[in-house]
Formats: C-alpha cells, sequence, structure tokens
C-alpha cells in the first residue's frame, strides 16, 4: 500500500462521537512516549499529521486521520503516564476501552512497545487484557535504530517468553524505526491484506 492521502478528521472525547461512516479503523496505542506520533507520521510521509512532542502523555483524545479515502488510522491517549492525576487516568481508560470493546469499525489495535526495553508489566498487563476480551491486536516494536540488533532481538524474545507463559499463539509482531522507516511497508500491507479481506 502506498499512502497518497492523509488527513486530519476529527478529535472525539468519546467512541459514540468518532466518525460514522462505517470506514475500517486500524488503532495505535502504547506507553506515553513510545514513539507513537513518530510513526503516524512515517507510516503517512507526513512529517506533522501527528504531533510530536517531548512531554508524554500529550494526547488525550481520539483521533481520527482517513488514509487514502479508504480507512481511518486512528491514535488513542497512551497508557501508564503516572504524572496524570488519578481522575484524568481513569477517565482515558475508560475511554480507551470503549473504544477498543465497543467500536465496531475497528479493525486491528498495533500496541506498540519500546524495543529499548525488557518486558514491562504494565505493557503485558495492557496486552493481557485484549487477549482476554478478545480484542483483535498486533504488537509493534518502536524505535529499533536506538540500540544494536542482538540487544532489540533479546527483548522481543523476552517479551515473547513472558507472553507465553499465558497465550498458546503470539500475534502479529512488527519492528519499527520512524528514522530508518524499518517496518513502514510491512505494516501498511498488512492493513491492505486486511482491508482486501473485510
Amino acid at each position: 500500500m502506498t499512502v497518497k492521502k492523509a488527513e486530519f478528521i476529527k478529535s472525539s472525547p468519546d467512541y459514540t462521537r468518532c466518525p460514522q461512516t462505517g470506514l475500517p479503523e486500524y488503532a495505535f496505542i502504547g506507553r506515553s512516549n513510545v514513539g507513537k506520533s513518530s510513526l503516524i507520521n512515517m507510516l503517512t510521509d507526513r512529517h506533522k499529521l501527528a504531533q510530536v512532542s517531548s512531554t508524554p502523555g500529550k494526547t488525550v483524545m481520539i483521533n481520527h486521520f482517513l488514509i487514502n479515502d479508504e480507512w481511518y488510522l486512528v491514535d488513542l491517549p497512551g497508557y501508564g503516564y503516572a504524572k496524570r492525576h488519578k481522575s484524568m487516568r481513569e477517565e482515558l481508560k475508560y475511554m480507551v476501552e470503549n473504544y477498543i470493546m465497543k467500536r465496531e469499525q475497528l479493525i486491528l489495535l498495533f500496541v506498540l512497545i519500546d524495543g529499548r526495553h525488557e518486558p514491562h508489566n504494565i505493557d503485558v498487563d495492557f496486552v493481557n487484557y485484549l487477549g482476554e476480551n478478545q480484542a483483535p491486536f498486533a504488537l509493534i516494536f518502536t524505535k529499533a535504530d536506538k540500540l544494536s540488533k542482538n540487544a532489540l532481538n533479546s527483548n522481543i524474545e523476552s517479551f515473547k517468553k513472558k507472553l507465553l507463559e499465558t497465550w498458546e499463539e503470539l500475534p502479529s509482531i512488527f519492528i519499527e524505526s520512524a528514522e530508518t522507516r524499518l517496518g513502514k511497508q510491512e505494516i501498511l500491507d498488512f492493513i491492505e491484506k486486511m482491508n482486501s479481506c473485510i
């Protein structure tokens, strides 16, 4: 797939206020500062489509971007940002969970994992939550350019091993770098393939 057109459509505080066109949606989520905005900009070849910030936890709404007039790329608020007030964390958690569980147009959730680190409990817990609720998802290990290939592979294998303690089968896994554009075509082709099956 080639992204020829990408435009911001709207920000929504609740899944019921998201666009009602019925087009398929692919959402992106991860811990704060995992590189989500950089990934979205890289996938769409738009430098400022999603605002990149040095301040973690900037996304507080459900953001819809229309791609090629065919499907939506959805930017969800990150999880695990401890500096937010507890009531705000709960509000965002409720917003995200409602979107994931109730949004009929959602085809797949891409969960971003920082490839620089060994498994964090918060990521493993979130992935297990998705599995328990039968939500379709794939994993993207980000920032692959920030460490050696061996170190990256070691972290990914540790994460997979952790999941296999409770999972029989692992989801699709991608490796990404916004700097080198690694993984861009694989992710877009995966979305195209899924769209062709709808």
